[in-house]
């Protein structure tokens, strides 16, 4: 059995990368995590595939081992299980300074956005063969410090900066890796970064592209066997200037684009 693991599943680019892997029916089956059982097995129902609600808050390590149970169990049931596509789409960020932020809510965004991202790349990889590819979500945050939403924007670097370096370490065994880094994204996201101390930090979220098409193009990037998709025109922009332009310049750019 050939499976496909997608991590933040209930909304957002989990939820459409879960329904892509439906439409495209390379997958025998394909497990839904995320926190929210009622929003998996909603998915579940909405698609024609094969889908296996998974209900675990990946920021608890006791669910990080039940997940590491439950792909052994199905391994040990089928000899030819094997994970195609994983998929690390679970993740969020808080607007706000290191003044308003909790230490609640960085260590959240730590836990997920970096820990268990890497918990389960390391989970999947034993189960995966030549042709499996991995998708990381990271963001074009990940190109350049941004004050007022520093521990997100330093937790997609790791993503970005560990996602590179995996896929230098993997070529042998023929498993693609990507790291997805588009600007915003129209899901979820915003309304949960705008529930702290200090919401307005970033004023305007601009500009947003759809969740589809961040979907579509990593995954044909991933396809394609190259290391980054930036899905628009302005993340690659950011790569590229961040590439020539010094920090401090583009953190003074940005301090004015946040105020907008």
């Amino acid at each position: 059995m050939r499976i496909t693991l997608i991590t933040g599943a209930s909304s957002g680019l989990g939820r459409e990368y879960t329904r892509l892997a439906a439409e495209q029916g390379d997958f025998d089956q394909i497990w839904v995590i995320a926190r929210r059982d009622d929003r998996l097995r909603e998915l579940a129902s909405s698609l024609e595939a094969d889908i296996r609600p998974v209900a675990l808050d990946l920021t608890k390590p006791d669910n990080i081992e039940a997940l590491k149970a439950l792909l052994l169990q199905a391994a040990e049931l089928d000899d030819d299980f094997c994970i195609g596509l994983l998929v690390n789409a679970a993740g969020f960020g808080k607007f706000g300074t290191c003044d308003d932020m909790t230490q609640a809510e960085v260590d959240a965004m730590i836990d997920l956005n970096c820990r268990a991202l890497v918990d389960l790349t390391q989970l999947a990889l034993p189960y995966m063969a030549k042709g499996s590819r991995i998708i990381q979500i990271a963001s074009s945050a990940a190109f350049q410090p941004l004050q007022g939403l520093a521990v997100y924007a330093a937790s997609k670097s790791f993503v970005l900066s560990y996602t590179r370096a995996l896929r230098r370490e993997l070529p042998h065994r023929g498993i693609y890796v990507t790291a997805v880094c588009p600007t915003w994204v129209k899901t979820e996201f915003i309304k949960v970064a705008r529930d702290t101390k200090n919401g307005t930090t970033v004023q305007h979220p601009w500009p947003q592209i759809s969740a589809e098409r961040v979907a579509r193009w990593s995954m044909f990037v991933n396809r394609c066997n190259y290391p980054v998709a930036t899905c628009g025109v302005i993340a690659f922009l950011m790569r590229v200037f961040c590439k020539v332009i010094p920090a401090p310049v583009i953190m003074w750019i940005w301090e004015g684009l946040r105020r907008i």
